[in-house]
């Protein structure tokens, strides 16, 4: 049996375009109705959801079936919950508020085997399919797609050499954070948020650097693409069921 290719990390080496959902409400059941919708990519996420191990098992299982890559962004840049994503399957990971070119090195090197990283060795895991595969070890380096998280004016300020770190696949720009960081705390979209980005996502992206993000506005993702974006989650689980619920609600409500 041989390793399977990554299709979501050969999509950003060749500039597709790839769409993406945000995945919070920690749920397989939940992940299997996002599953066949057609999105190129999900963000399985443990910072900011009730997610752990076991409860992104049965995700990743889910999304394994589909047409749909599952990405998963752990909690911190923490290698032993690299080492444990990785062996349950993971095909790429998002590595939050990566602040310097030693964290994003760090990063990488924790979805690496010795002698390139410091990644433990098992021979039998769900990822390679308990030993089953076996060019697993030659090829997951390729395979697995690493993103480095840009959340702050500093990290904005060193994110060409952060993007040059040997291993990292893209870049990815947190907007909600980076507002925080000025002083606009829940104004992701405010124009002095993207003022900071649109010049280093465009320097990166003439570099040839893989940029994405994540924003709510269909529109927005839009231009985002078009203006050389790769990757983009144009929204969440969380708020279409938010939303989705309010809607629904204000319209009944709204003829009695």
């Amino acid at each position: 049996m041989k390793l399977e290719s990554n299709p979501f990390t050969q999509a950003l080496k060749d500039g597709q375009k790839q769409i993406g959902l945000w995945v919070s409400l920690s749920n397989n059941f939940a992940a299997e109705v996002i599953s066949t919708a057609g999105f190129d990519w999900v963000l399985l996420d443990m910072e900011h959801s009730p997610n752990e191990l076991n409860s992104l098992l049965g995700q990743l299982q889910t999304f394994a079936s589909s047409s749909t890559t599952a990405i998963v962004r752990p909690d911190w840049n923490d290698s032993v919950k690299v080492k444990r994503l990785l062996d349950l399957g993971a095909e790429g990971l998002l590595f939050p508020m990566i602040q310097s070119v030693e964290e994003a090195e760090s990063a990488v090197s924790a979805t690496r085997y010795p002698p390139r990283g410091i990644r433990g060795v098992s021979t039998s895991t769900r990822a390679n399919a308990f030993g089953r595969k076996t060019d697993y070890f030659e090829r997951i380096e390729d395979e697995t797609t690493v993103i480095v998280q840009i959340e702050t004016r500093v990290a904005l300020e060193r994110a060409e050499e952060i993007a040059a770190v040997d291993g990292v696949s893209a870049v990815f720009f947190g907007p909600a954070d980076i507002a925080a960081d000025i002083g606009l705390l829940g104004k992701p979209g405010n124009s002095d948020v993207w003022d900071l980005i649109w010049p280093v996502a465009e320097k990166l992206i003439q570099q040839g650097v893989v940029v994405g993000t994540l924003v709510f506005d269909p529109k927005f993702a839009a231009e985002l693409f078009n203006r050389g974006f790769t990757f983009v989650a144009c929204g969440s689980d969380t708020s279409l069921l938010a939303r989705g619920a309010d809607n629904l609600l204000a319209t009944v409500k709204n003829q009695i």
